[in-house]
């Protein structure tokens, strides 16, 4: 019984895993989304909890997880304040920004001085 229990477990944990690696990837020295789209931390997010919302939110589009996703190794999941899911990465939440415009792209680096590339 101990050991279907623990392989249930290791099997649930390799799916959450497995489904945060697909939502991000490592490319150049930090990571992208899985369209190759260069993800971002913000500064004034604060104890795991996104502080960008509203028009905040529709220059730099969360990266969304499912309503039932779950933490995997470096990536946790944020409740947002209108209840969606947000993957994080080291306990910071991670973004898009609206102007770059292809895979490599990084024009929201350093944005306001609180926008940075999102590092591994």
């Amino acid at each position: 019984m101990k050991l279907a229990i623990s392989a249930a477990l290791a099997a649930a944990l390799s799916i959450s895993t497995l489904v945060a690696a697909q939502a991000t990837k490592v490319e150049g020295g930090m990571v992208t989304n899985s369209a190759g789209m260069t993800l971002y931390t913000f500064d004034k997010d604060a104890g795991g909890k996104s502080m960008c919302n509203g028009p905040c939110a529709a220059n730099w589009p969360p990266l969304m997880a499912a309503a039932d996703a779950k933490a995997a190794g470096d990536y946790t999941v944020v409740t947002r304040d209108d209840g969606g899911k947000q993957w994080a990465l080291k306990g910071k939440p991670l973004y898009t920004w609206v102007k770059d415009q292809k895979p490599g792209d990084k024009t929201g680096d350093g944005v306001n001085n609180v926008w940075h590339v999102a590092k591994p």
